[in-house]
């Protein structure tokens, strides 16, 4: 037989065998949209395409894919969902959605860094659901352009990074250097009384003059702090401490773009884009009340296309036809601010240092929640803002692994994918070096530490992990579920669970005992108490033991057939608020956290930690002086209040954390025990 025609059959099957894998692929892409995104997919051709693994959450630039798309014809529209592996095409014909399809199906498509097969298959509509536009917190304004490139070239070049004083810090996540005076991180304040040698550089007046003619401010700052951060990194979210400026804060950001997130206690979340040259001023509610943070990523979802004018500042993020990926390069922010005298008198006291707040005020503590939204209100004040503001406190605390955890995390088999949804500081995630190991937390400050540890890590709500159902070996749910105001949210985030598991796959699940004596014994919770009533003096507890008041370990304890009693002490329907190291009488309650100790008139008052997701962690008189406070004594003599958060749970009764596992259909609880004030399960997926 001659040669070409022996290669040319040879060909011919290659290319059967390559279009065989090809369509399998795509038939099993387009039966995971159904599963996952409830996208049917037509079997007839249409003008319209779903690209899967197109999306902007595998790293996939809206320009990229439109670049690649557009050699087959005219495209009408792109649509790529937010964090979505996929988007929607449409072209003005049928003829290039066919040649699309035809020549596109098993190509890799190279977006930056990243290189994605792509799989397309035919839908007979592009629907999408139209949320509504998010305007700016009260009292925020961007400016765009407001210095030229020649002004930022010289603002950039008056920081000398080279030296190294005590007005200049590398931290993990960036690199701070103060002017004017000196912010100091262990107390989130400034020593008014101590002004650095040298004032704010020269270079920054004719910047500030301008501020003071556009009536930005009233007053020139006389404190300024440059933050410089690589791609990557990032900044907890926070508020800048009442008591220690006023008013208006300036921040202008050169050298590159970035998003940062501003949060309400409600909940609302703004995305704000900062372009390079940009000057954000915060005033009142954005300034007092809303936190603002950076997530550490090397990429952000901007709108498409430079914005035409000032008035497009506030583009909506939340529109889903105009979002791209903007990779982030070198910033430098300077945050200008005017050091305050006198205490703030704010009108948002319980956001306010000055006025004893900083955390919900106890004495008109919330209701438990009658509907979805209340419960989204709830948990996002009393649970999640907390987190963020005691994120480095908390984790300064936390670094002992409970034994019987780590037992759990070193019986998986080499190689497993273990997901631990609500990670925390990350504290598991290390424990076993052969596991393919994966966190993520609703705390985007406990994430960013996590990060700068070097752990694979994202921001994510309980209920709804963005990972593959079925891909996981085991997932571990250390102290969450406790934080979930209704019962239908505390079964969603085991079935979320449940979801991730391979069959076979095990969940290991920990949430704080009502019960904290047990067969007779009291948790160390408890008798840490009897410690400090004694006038004993409690000790930072050896790590071994440490971490047993942490995190609120499993329960044991098979299905009671007496079933549960009700234990419910609310007065009007109003949470209680816990008194520490007490036993609980009441299942719904508000569980204070001091964020530091302090001394008044000589009487040493012990500050009460609580680890990742409740588990008490007492430092005691001899250690009151935590990580995040000076070593001056005479700092705690002041009348000044402690800051103190409180955070909502739900404590679980002998037999309850059972009942609702069972709930869930195709899992078996395996084993259930109590360990030391937690109730514990150690689920079977079949």
């Amino acid at each position: 037989m001659d040669s070409d025609v022996v290669n040319n059959v040879k060909c011919a099957a290659r290319r059967s065998k390559e279009d065989k894998k090809v369509l399998k692929k795509q038939l099993k892409a387009s039966f995971t949209l159904l599963k996952h995104e409830g996208i049917s997919t037509a079997s007839h051709p249409t003008k319209s395409l779903v690209v899967a693994n197109g999306g902007l959450g595998n790293g996939v630039s809206r320009e990229d894919l439109l670049t690649c798309l557009e050699h087959y014809g005219d495209v009408e529209s792109l649509l790529m969902p937010p964090q979505k592996p996929y988007a929607f095409v449409t072209f003005r014909s049928e003829d290039g959605a066919r040649k699309a399809h035809a020549q596109l199906n098993g190509q890799k498509l190279q977006s930056g860094e990243n290189s994605v097969t792509l799989y397309l298959s035919y839908v007979d509509s592009v629907k999408h659901k139209e949320e509504a536009v998010v305007h700016f917190p009260e009292g925020l304004t961007l400016v765009e352009d407001f210095v030229s490139p020649q002004e930022e070239a010289v603002l950039l070049a008056a920081v000398d990074w080279s030296t190294s004083n005590e007005a200049q810090k590398a931290l993990k996540h960036r690199k701070v250097k103060h002017y004017g005076f000196e912010f100091r991180y262990d107390n989130n304040n400034v020593d008014k009384d101590k002004p650095l040698p040298a004032g704010l550089p020269d270079e920054c007046l004719p910047v500030l003059q301008r501020c003071l003619l556009d009536g930005h401010i009233n007053v020139l700052p006389d404190q300024l702090t440059v933050n410089q951060y690589e791609a990557g990194q990032g900044i907890p979210p926070h508020v800048d401490t009442h008591s220690a400026f006023e008013d208006t804060i300036l921040s202008l950001s050169l050298g590159a773009k970035a998003v940062m997130e501003f949060r309400h206690p409600d909940g609302r979340a703004v995305p704000v884009v900062l372009p390079e040259r940009s000057l954000l001023v915060m005033k009142g509610e954005s300034r007092y009340l809303w936190t603002h943070g950076i997530t550490p990523r090397k990429f952000d979802l901007v709108p498409a296309g430079e914005p035409q004018s000032s008035a497009d500042s506030e583009a909506d993020l939340s529109s889903h036809s105009g979002l791209t990926l903007s990779r982030r390069g070198t910033r430098t922010s300077f945050t200008f601010r005017k050091i305050r005298q006198e205490p703030c008198c704010c009108a948002f006291p319980s956001a306010c240092d000055s006025q004893g707040g900083t955390s919900p005020n106890p004495s008109s503590p919330p209701s438990l929640p009658c509907c979805h939204a209340d419960a989204t209100r709830l948990e996002e004040e009393y649970v999640h803002r907390v987190y963020d503001s005691i994120a480095s406190h908390f984790s300064s605390t936390r670094h002992t692994p409970w034994p019987r955890v780590c037992h759990f995390l070193s019986s998986l088999p080499p190689g497993s994918v273990l997901a631990d949804v609500g990670c925390g500081n990350g504290k598991y995630l290390g424990v076993n070096p052969k596991l393919i190991s994966v966190g993520c937390d609703r705390s985007g400050a406990l994430v960013q530490i996590c990060a700068e540890r070097g752990f694979n890590v994202f921001v994510s709500d309980a209920l709804s992990v963005p990972l593959r159902t079925a891909s996981c070996d085991a997932c571990i749910s250390i102290a969450v579920i406790h934080h979930f105001s209704t019962q239908e949210r505390r079964l969603a985030a085991v079935r979320e669970l449940v979801r991730l598991l391979k069959p076979g796959g095990q969940a290991l699940i920990y949430v704080w005992a009502y019960e904290q004596e047990y067969n007779k014994q009291k948790s160390k919770y408890l008798k840490e108490q009897n410690k400090q009533h004694n006038g004993g003096r409690s000790k930072d507890l050896p790590e071994g033991s440490q971490d047993v008041h942490e995190e609120p370990s499993i329960l044991t304890a098979a299905n009671q057939s007496g079933g549960l009693k009700d234990v419910s002490n609310m007065t009007e329907g109003k949470l209680s608020v816990h008194t520490n190291r007490t036993a609980f009488n009441s299942q719904d309650l508000l569980v204070p956290w001091h964020l530091k100790g302090r001394k008044t008139q000589g009487v040493e008052e012990a500050s009460c930690r609580f680890s990742s997701r409740g588990e008490p962690s007492l430092l005691g008189s001899d250690s009151s002086l935590s990580s995040d406070t000076t070593e001056n004594p005479d700092q705690f003599l002041s009348d000044r209040p402690v800051p103190v958060f409180h955070r909502y749970y739900h404590v679980f009764q002998q037999g309850e954390l059972e009942e609702l596992c069972v709930q869930v259909t195709g899992v078996q609880v395996q084993t259930s025990y109590h360990d030391q004030g937690n109730w514990c399960v150690v689920l079977t997926k079949e």
